[in-house]
């Protein structure tokens, strides 16, 4: 049994680890060439995350859809290469948004320089993936330019918050569908396209980046409530203190209070609170963690990476099917 890719992900299949792991790490070598410049000081910038590590898991789907086709296609790497630096780049912009200190356990850019720096090396990076893409063919430009539309769409969606009388849990799904989803479902919609699979292979794969993408950052809003740090890399509770609220915040805020409760009670004050103040964001942090709308939010997450395994039911049964099943279980796995 090999581990390839994020999450631990066990692949049994020796002809499957081999077509992944070369592909992973064609990317890898490719992204460290993408990101240098002229300038030294803006490659440093722009590999100060990518040296930090990360996941990779839009890659990994990348590698895993293509083998629906021919994982060897010259596009495949080329489009992993994309879709990574299109993520990276939004987490500098994210990291400014959220003033948050750490990413991947190491100091942000905004952090260890300054707001600006980091703004412009995620715009450095968006430039690039658009110049790997540009060799990929007006159809992928397409796609991605759908994409980045989507992507900037939900995060313009989070800050401007739902209108009145909106359904807060809905305005929050929509955010996470066109922030994380539609990144998703690009990266396996690329490796499917780009290896040549059938049409209705790359929309089946399609649509499972989409739920699959929904349960990672459900996955990851609950890893923010009940981690200490190690497992996601950045600071506990940023949402909470940023006052964002996400799935476990939303999901207790649908629930009655519990008059028995006096915690209960507390919790909610503190969410109406200025959460930037340590203590108070301590002490919100602590009770989260112990109400029993983290769980639901844990149970939340399951269902939707169980559609995204029903998804996949169409396809042939083969190494590459049972990985991507494997991703369900692992992405829920993360919120235990």
């Amino acid at each position: 049994m090999t581990v390839v890719g994020p999450f631990g992900l066990s692949v049994q299949d020796r002809d499957l680890t081999r077509d992944v792991q070369v592909g992973m790490d064609a990317v890898e070598v490719a992204l460290a060439e993408t990101v240098k410049s002229d300038v030294p000081f803006i490659t440093i910038t722009a590999r100060h995350l990518l040296e930090a590590g990360g996941k990779r898991f839009r890659p990994l789907l990348v590698m895993l859809a293509a083998q629906f086709g021919d994982p060897y296609a010259p596009g495949v790497v080329p489009a992993a290469v994309v879709v990574e630096l299109t993520h990276m780049a939004t987490l500098y912009h994210d990291d400014v948004m959220d003033e948050a200190p750490l990413r991947r356990g190491a100091a942000t850019a905004n952090a260890r320089w300054d707001n600006s720096v980091a703004i412009l090396t995620g715009d450095f990076l968006f430039s690039r993936a658009s110049q790997v893409l540009s060799g990929l063919g007006p159809d992928a430009v397409r796609i991605q330019a759908d994409a980045f539309e989507r992507l900037v769409t939900g995060q313009i969606l989070e800050t401007a918050g739902p209108r009145p009388g909106e359904d807060q849990l809905q305005h929050y799904l929509d955010v996470i569908a066109g922030k994380t989803g539609s990144l998703v479902a690009v990266s396996c919609r690329f490796g499917a396209l780009m290896s040549g699979a059938e049409e209705w292979a790359v929309e089946i794969l399609t649509q499972y980046g989409e739920r699959m993408g929904t349960a990672f950052q459900l996955a990851d809003d609950v890893l923010d409530i009940a981690s200490d740090g190690h497992e996601s890399g950045k600071t506990p509770g940023t949402d909470l203190r940023e006052g964002v609220p996400t799935l476990p915040v939303l999901l207790l805020q649908s629930m009655p209070v519990d008059d028995s409760d006096p915690e209960d009670a507390r919790l909610r004050e503190l969410l109406q609170l200025d959460l930037t103040d340590d203590q108070l964001h301590a002490e919100a942090l602590r009770l989260l963690r112990r109400h029993p709308a983290l769980e639901r939010a844990r149970r939340e997450t399951l269902r939707y990476a169980e559609e995204a395994r029903a998804l996949l039911a169409p396809l042939p049964e083969c190494p590459a099917k049972a990985a991507l099943q494997g991703l369900c279980d692992a992405v829920a796995i993360r919120t235990m």
